[in-house]
Order: C-alpha cells, then structure tokens, then sequence
C-alpha cells in the first residue's frame, strides 16, 4: 500500500489537466490522495519510532503490585490544612459545611471505583478500602493511590462551591495518598477502629481546646497550658463544669466520623407505580470499633 501511494504521488504530481471544472475536481482528488499518502508515512515513522533503542528506560519502572488475597486501604489526607482551614475561614473547632464536602468528594471516589466496599472519614483525611480480591489497575500500588488521590482532590474544587457558595479557594488545595496492605480481616477492622479512636482523641482535644479559647477567652498558649496532660475524663469535666456541654451529645459525625458504604434502598419509579431497590452510596455515623457494626455488616468482609 505504501509503495502504491508513492506511485501515486509520482503520477498525480506530473499529470497536470487544464484550469477547468474537471480540473477543480481533479485537483481536489490529487491533494486527497496526497493527504493519504503524507498520513501513510507518517504512521510508518510513528510505528517504528515506538521500538526505538531508547526503550531500555522502562526496565528502570519498579514492580508496585500489591500482594494478593490483602485488604487495599488507599488514605487520603490533607497536606498544610491547618494553615488552608485557617485562611478558609474554617468554622472552630468543626466546620460542617467543611466536612460535608469531604463526604462529597469521597462519595465521588466510590461511585468511580466499584471495588471500594468501604470508606471512613474523619477531619481532613478519607481511607477507602478495595476488597481483597479486586483486580483494578492490576493491584498497582502507585496507580491505585495517585489515581483515588486525584480524583479526590479535583472532586473537593469541583464541589466546592456547593458548599461554600460565597467564597472560592484562594489557592488549591493539596491532598497526599498512601496505600498499605492488611491481610487479615482482624487487620482491617483494627485499622479503622485505630483512625476512628483517632477521630475522638483529636475532637474531644479540639472541642475543649476551642471552648476556652472562644467561651472563656483563653489565649491559645494558655488553653494548650490548661490541657496539658489532661485525660478524657479531665476534659470531658471542663467542658461540663465550665460551658455546660455533655460530649456524649455532640453530633456523632464529629465524634465518630464518617462511614461510606453501599446499601439498597427503595427509589421511587419514574411513573409513579411504586419503588424498585438501587444501590447507593450512603453515610452512617456510628461505632466501627465494636463487633454490632460488622455483624449488621458481615458481606463487608466476605470475598465476593
């Protein structure tokens, strides 16, 4: 074929007609064969540039699939937010619309990646778990990670303006992404207990601290002074005894953080006739660390 075209383009570049209707369309006939015949060669070129000596360089690429028959947890979190929160105008010591937007962003990760049976978050930090026997992007580690860690982040500027409709980001956000392996489900279940009691240690922590810095006037320095070696007990006493709040009855999302997980609910039909079942997405608020959350939950934990 190659060989015709360039005959082609011999015979179309000697055979000139006389300026005449026949030649305007001759003429419109040579530049498309010649258009074939530059295309022809330029894939010629292209395919045999693709085995070129200079492909030696993959064999640097490490190996980075992730052991078989593991949990896949990929964790999100966010770099430098403690100076974004701040120049955010981040409501203290929780802002609502701040954490709802994580909720979004995170519920975007799942409704791309079908293998994530789970996902738990909490301050500025998301952990999506891949099922054991999930084969997306062949187990790489890095592709898993940057690929969940990307989404994520354009997600948050996507959606934020849902959420903080009066104001835009005054520079981007950045969110980093590891991905560790758990192979045993006593293993998992223990990596989500250790970052929800991480959820409350840090808000029992941050709602005293807040408290006396905005109800009883305290500088940062001295409410970090006062709670200094203080327990929960300790804390949870302070906030009673001084601005009469009971910790038990926070808003449990701020205390237990955020669980996402997939649930067929009823969904009405579009004439009006009745509901069908449809798996959604949808957020609980409620204890990981005890066996109640995964006996409701055992298809969690059982390979599909």
């Amino acid at each position: 074929m190659f060989i015709g075209l360039c005959l082609g383009r011999v015979i179309l570049e000697t055979f000139r007609p006389s300026k005449s209707l026949f030649f305007v369309r001759w003429e419109a006939f040579r530049r498309n064969i010649l258009g074939l015949w530059s295309h022809a060669r330029i894939f010629h070129q292209s395919s045999t540039m693709a085995k070129s000596k200079f492909e030696y360089v993959r064999l640097f690429e490490t190996e980075d699939r992730c052991l078989p028959n593991s949990w896949i947890v990929v964790r999100v979190d966010g770099k430098g937010f403690h100076k974004f929160s701040t120049e955010h105008d981040y409501e203290k010591p929780n802002d609502m619309r701040a954490l709802s937007l994580m909720n979004k962003a995170a519920t975007s990760v799942m409704e791309e990646f079908k293998d994530i049976c789970l996902a738990y978050g909490q301050s500025d930090e998301y952990s999506f778990v891949f099922r054991k026997e999930t084969q997306v992007y062949s187990r790489r580690s890095a592709k898993l990670s940057t690929n969940v860690c990307s989404l994520f982040t354009s997600a948050f500027v996507y959606y934020w303006s849902e959420h903080f409709p009066s104001s835009k980001p005054l520079y981007p956000p950045v969110f980093d992404g590891r991905t560790v392996l758990y192979p045993s489900n006593q293993n998992i279940r223990d990596y989500l207990s250790w970052r929800q009691a991480d959820c409350h240690i840090n808000n029992l922590y941050n709602t005293t601290f807040w408290a006396l810095i905005l109800k009883a006037g305290l500088t940062a320095v001295e409410a970090e002074q006062k709670l200094k070696g203080t327990l929960s007990g300790d804390k949870n006493e302070i906030l009673f005894s001084q601005f009469s709040i009971n910790y038990n009855k926070e808003p449990e999302m701020l205390r237990k953080g955020t669980i996402l997980v997939r649930r067929k609910v009823p969904v009405a039909l579009p004439d009006g006739s009745g509901t069908r079942e449809k798996s959604q997405i949808v957020q609980l608020h409620t204890d990981v660390i005890g066996d109640e959350f995964w006996n409701e939950n055992n298809h969690l934990l059982t390979i599909s």
